[in-house]
């Protein structure tokens, strides 16, 4: 299955079903009267966030999504039924944006959730309704309301606990490979892994999602290699493990290029908790593991996110995914600071839900 986080779709809500002008034509009834029934309302069209799903393909080859219309109202008092709604199924992590005010409709976070994203119109009023003291026999009836139309942005971003981030070929693929089931690809060029994964990784008995997204480069925000648009993906993450190849030519020049793109996107990124590993450490020498190391502290120092509390800055950590060398180190480094995360939003005051419809 190909992987696809981004969808542009319409979406029409059903219109309401005709009010309906009709009598009673009864025998031995003298003075009948309007019988008419009202139109029914139009379906609306519903955006839900179901289980089972990890991308948007679906909506590459549906783009058209339409409510049915209400039925219209009949004789003998009759009121039209209801249009069928039209349902979008999105995975867990998925927003939607109006396309035409760039406003944020739904963020929707947890299997279940529903918004209305386009009401149905109004059934009309059948002539029964327009029945008074001076017109005993009303000739009108009202059409049903319109649907609303609108065209919509799906966006995925994944959910997971922390996130991989660093240059093409840092090494991010095989470290999420040796620790979890994930099945990533893995080869010496840059830019092997074109789409982001997940994986579950566990440390002393403790699991938590980890997030593979596609390598940055100087000028990504700018649109330079894959661009920086995957960075939505960790978004969401309580902390990023940035990973800094040891077999580059300067460990500390590499870290200040993530760490300016970080910046350059935003989304407070660059605020989030940072565990740094130095990988590959086992195609180099000890002296140059030694001088790079200095090197990449160094652009910590200057370059790193803010310490909370007065704190001291965490030295970089080594990292060999082939040997195993330093994995426990790092993958406990990083449930410390997911743990620290969902303890601060569980303490933190309650917000409203963001999936609360705005229609």
């Amino acid at each position: 299955m190909k992987f696809l986080d981004s969808a542009r779709v319409f979406v029409r809500s059903g219109d309401g079903g005709a009010g309906c002008v009709s009598f009673r034509r009864e025998k031995f009834i003298e003075f009948g009267g309007p019988d008419g029934g009202d139109g029914g309302r139009g379906g609306d069209v519903v955006v839900e966030c179901a289980g089972g799903l990890n991308t948007l393909i679906d909506f590459r080859y549906q783009q058209h999504f339409k409510a049915r219309t209400g039925m219209h109202g009949m004789g003998k008092n009759r009121a039209g039924g209801r249009g069928a709604d039209a349902v979008l199924k999105v995975p867990v992590g998925a927003q939607v944006i109006d396309e035409e005010t760039g406003a944020l409709i739904a963020d929707l976070t947890a299997e279940g959730q529903r918004v209305v994203v386009a009401q149905g119109g109004n059934g009309g009023f059948g002539n029964a309704h327009f029945t008074t003291s001076t017109n005993r026999a009303p000739r009108r009836a009202n059409p049903g309301q319109p649907g609303i139309e609108r065209t919509l942005i799906l966006r995925l971003k994944l959910i997971a606990d922390a996130g991989l981030v660093g240059l093409p070929n840092a090494g991010k693929s095989t470290f999420l490979a040796a620790v979890s089931a994930a099945k990533r690809k893995i080869a010496d060029y840059p830019f092997t892994t074109l789409h982001p994964g997940l994986g579950v990784a566990s440390v002393d008995g403790r699991d938590f999602v980890l997030a593979d997204i596609p390598g940055l480069i100087e000028g990504a925000h700018e649109g330079h290699g894959l661009g920086d648009r995957f960075l939505g993906h960790v978004e969401r993450c309580g902390a990023l493990v940035h990973l800094v190849d040891a077999t580059g030519v300067n460990a500390g020049a590499d870290y200040r290029t993530i760490r300016r793109e970080l910046a350059a996107y935003g989304e407070g990124l660059e605020q989030k908790a940072e565990i740094v590993a130095l990988s590959k450490v086992d195609a180099v020498d000890e002296e140059t593991l030694k001088a790079q190391t200095e090197l990449l502290r160094r652009a910590m120092r200057s370059y790193g996110p803010p310490v909370p509390n007065g704190g001291k800055r965490a030295r970089p950590l080594v990292l060999s995914s082939a040997t195993q060398r330093g994995v426990t180190e790092v993958l406990r480094a990083t449930i410390a600071a997911v743990e620290a995360r969902r303890g601060e939003e569980a303490s933190g005051a309650a917000k409203p839900a963001p999936w609360a419809p705005q229609i």
